[in-house]
């Protein structure tokens, strides 16, 4: 029975003993190893053998990691505004810079946050607001290549720094979505307005080609009926009336015309003399005073 416990706690040592004398270390990490405190080594991937009792070792990831921070800034036109930043970093993989990463920074993600808003501070303040927006990805290259050097000291890669976000206070926020509706809606306005005006330009056109060619065809009518009147003097002076009667017959013949295109349009007042002898008398007038001589010896 004895003997049986010894064995038990024999194995029991020598189990205790191998597991704390073996160890694995994973892919994409690396073991730190310390001895008696000190630094001795540092382990790649796979299976490693330690002293019991007197090594110890610590992970050191190599992956890259990503953080997100938040800052606020004061703009050249003052208007504080917060930056929502995100930082990509891994632990430099050569020996010296594991070592560093755990022997002279306690606190990577910390110093990378006070690196990082002094940048910005350095950044924001000569930029007004709108150059702030307009120029987020150079702001955040110079931060990331100033804050980079000096994290490559302890040992720590900066992979990239974005400004993901940039938030106004919200009465300026309410301010600059006023200004942007008012100039779209005068933009808005000054389209309608010249819309209206081509319309009014066009249509003014149209009216003044309308009335050009109205107009065209009146006097194109109105050389028609000359030509037809001359046509029917002439025709009428070569019959065996003198011209006299011929200009008395073209005339009531101009007359009869007249009074058809009244009786054609239905229902009319026509004003006629009480006395037609009267009328002849003056159509007489008329006819003499076309014969009369004119100053230069013509007749028209």
């Amino acid at each position: 029975m004895f003997g049986t416990i010894v064995l038990v706690t024999l194995l029991v040592i020598v189990a205790a003993t191998v597991l704390s004398t073996a160890y694995v270390v994973r892919q994409q990490h690396v073991a730190v190893i310390e001895r008696l405190g000190k630094f001795d080594s540092i382990k790649g991937p796979g299976f490693h053998v330690k002293v019991p009792f007197v090594d110890r070792q610590f992970d050191v990831d190599l992956m890259t990691e990503d953080q997100h921070m938040t800052f606020d800034a004061k703009t050249s036109d003052n208007v504080t505004i917060e930056l929502d930043v995100s930082i990509q970093y891994h632990v430099e993989g050569s020996d010296e810079g594991v070592w560093k990463s755990r022997y002279t920074l306690t606190d990577p993600v910390g110093q990378m946050k006070d690196y990082l808003a002094d940048a910005l501070r350095s950044q924001i303040p000569n930029r007004s607001l709108d150059e702030v927006f307009s120029e987020k990805d150079s702001i955040a290259a110079a931060i990331d290549e100033a804050v980079a050097a000096k994290m490559l000291q302890y040992g720590i890669v900066l992979v990239t720094t974005l400004i993901t976000s940039i938030r106004l206070p919200r009465e300026v926020q309410e301010s600059m979505n006023h200004i942007i509706a008012s100039k779209n809606n005068l933009e808005s306005a000054k389209n309608d307005a010249n819309a209206e005006k081509a319309k009014t330009v066009i249509a003014a056109q149209a009216r003044a080609e309308a009335m050009a060619a109205e107009g065209q065809g009146i006097a194109d009518q109105r050389v028609a009926i000359a030509r037809g009147i001359k046509e029917s003097i002439d025709t009428i002076k070569g019959s065996e009336l003198t011209e006299a009667d011929a200009n008395r017959l073209f005339e009531f013949t101009q007359w009869i015309d007249m009074m058809r295109g009244f009786a054609d349009k239905g229902a009319s007042t026509v004003v006629l003399p009480n006395d037609f002898k009267e009328s002849a008398s003056q159509f007489d007038e008329f006819l003499a005073a076309r014969e009369t001589p004119r100053p230069g010896g013509t007749n028209k």
